[in-house]
């Protein structure tokens, strides 16, 4: 790796200007350019990306046919707004995701700039057309940081504090978490207890005809990719069904390709009420979509969720070429093949590594679980750091996340070469030996918060 002098010199002009509540750090990369799975910083180095910008580069940094579609309608207008007029690039990718998201009912659209803005969209929602004032929500899922999405948000008790009174009435229960169950039991003997779980709350303290809605991730992603079991959504959309609450698919991570579906609540057949999607729709610009069943917002009145730059026209392009590419390429697909190798190659280093506690994904969201000691599960968050510090040096970026920080986070363009891809794990694998070495010094990480 190349000295860091132009680098370093930008991240201490960042830190006399910028606000620290709008990052997590970890290493002082300095992003000059980003091409299909690389990225290189402000000194010429170059790294293997297994970011993807927070999941959200899907298709690879710069896909020339996203930068055409955009560069195409920049020749054409940059705005205009959804409030008082319309366009035709709106209609055309409200069409596209009426098709491609799962439930087969007439459906419509509600576009947004993030995904925070779509999960408070969905309280507004799910509120609107129920006339109920309850949400549910789970333990370890992180929605965003606007206040609705935060007040979801059950991942960090340091997100939540000092900002209250955040949205009422929302209430939390446990998320089958298999490996960490937040009640304790075993899968399967336990029987479903987080369902179980839920219903006795509907007994006792949240009466089910006043809750809207649950809102949950078909996988937890910023909780360290949590997966539940398979038999759970089927559980909870009967539950749904039998006491009439809205069930919203938050796919603000997992979808768009990511776990080897086009949406991941489809690896279990699972027709949700409301989906929520953003981060990659865009391929990097602001936008976010709330795809409900027709129904619920033929009397959502105006101007519930309306944004002055929602459904942007050059983010409407962007969406419309990224969904193509997606779809032509059969990358979904693609994920679901590379993420069989990754997850293979992982489990391989789990015999040879005693840090590697646990291993799980779907496609290419895949999460390696840190452990201190594989008996007690302790999370070795501390090494976690290190291991991504090391990566860091040898040319990888990762980061590391989940309920305790201790889990590297593996979310690379579904476009990545293999070769690429198999540089990156062995990267992977040599940073933690480094690790378990002792050969990375705590001072290494002195800068680094981490989640």
């Amino acid at each position: 790796m190349k000295e860091l002098e132009n680098c370093k010199s930008l991240v201490s002009r960042d830190e006399k200007v910028m606000s620290p509540a709008s990052r997590i750090s970890y290493f002082p990369l300095v992003v000059s350019r980003a091409d299909g799975s690389k990225i290189w910083d402000l000194d010429g180095n170059e790294y293997i990306d297994f970011l993807s910008g927070a999941a959200v580069t899907n298709i690879g940094h710069r896909h020339p046919q996203v930068v055409e579609a955009v560069r195409e309608q920049l020749e054409k207008f940059i705005h205009n707004t959804l409030a008082y007029t319309y366009y035709q690039i709106a209609v055309e990718l409200a069409e596209k995701l009426v098709e491609i998201t799962p439930g087969r009912f007439p459906k419509r659209v509600a576009f947004g700039l993030s995904g925070s803005d779509a999960n408070d969209g969905a309280i507004k929602l799910a509120r609107s057309a129920r006339k109920r004032p309850k949400i549910i929500s789970f333990l370890g899922s992180y929605h965003g940081s606007t206040l609705g999405a935060l007040s979801l948000s059950g991942i960090s008790l340091s997100m939540r504090r000092s900002l209250g009174p955040l949205v009422p009435e929302i209430h939390h229960v446990p998320y089958p978490d298999c490996y960490r169950c937040y009640v304790g039991l075993e899968f399967p003997e336990c029987d479903l207890g987080c369902v179980e779980f839920l219903r006795t709350t509907f007994k006792t303290i949240v009466p089910p005809d006043e809750v809207a809605a649950l809102i949950l991730e078909p996988i937890q992603g910023d909780a360290g990719v949590v997966i539940p079991p398979n038999t759970f959504w089927k559980s909870l959309r009967g539950l749904c069904d039998e006491y009439g609450i809205l069930l919203v698919d938050e796919e603000v991570q997992t979808g768009l390709g990511r776990t080897g579906k086009m949406f991941a609540i489809e690896h279990w057949g699972v027709e949700p009420d409301i989906v929520l999607t953003a981060k990659a729709i865009a391929s990097g610009l602001p936008l976010s979509a709330i795809v409900s069943k027709a129904e619920l917002m033929e009397n959502w009145p105006p101007p519930a969720h309306l944004f002055t730059t929602q459904a942007s026209p050059l983010s409407c392009a962007a969406a419309l070429a990224t969904i193509d590419v997606l779809m032509r390429d059969r990358l979904p697909v693609r994920a679901d093949r590379l993420g069989v190798i990754t997850l293979k190659r992982f489990e391989e280093m789990m015999e040879e590594h005693r840090l590697i506690g646990d291993v799980r994904g779907k496609g290419l969201l895949i999460g390696v679980d840190l452990v201190s000691d594989s008996k007690s599960k302790a999370p070795a968050r501390k090494e976690a750091l290190k291991t991504c510090w090391r990566a860091y040096e040898k040319g990888l970026v990762m980061i590391s996340f989940g309920r305790f920080g201790n889990v590297l986070r593996i979310a690379p363009s579904l476009t990545i070469s293999e070769e690429e891809l198999e540089t990156g794990l062995g990267i992977i694998e040599e940073s933690i030996g480094d690790v378990e070495k002792g050969r990375v010094p705590d001072d290494a990480i002195r800068h680094m918060k981490g989640w």
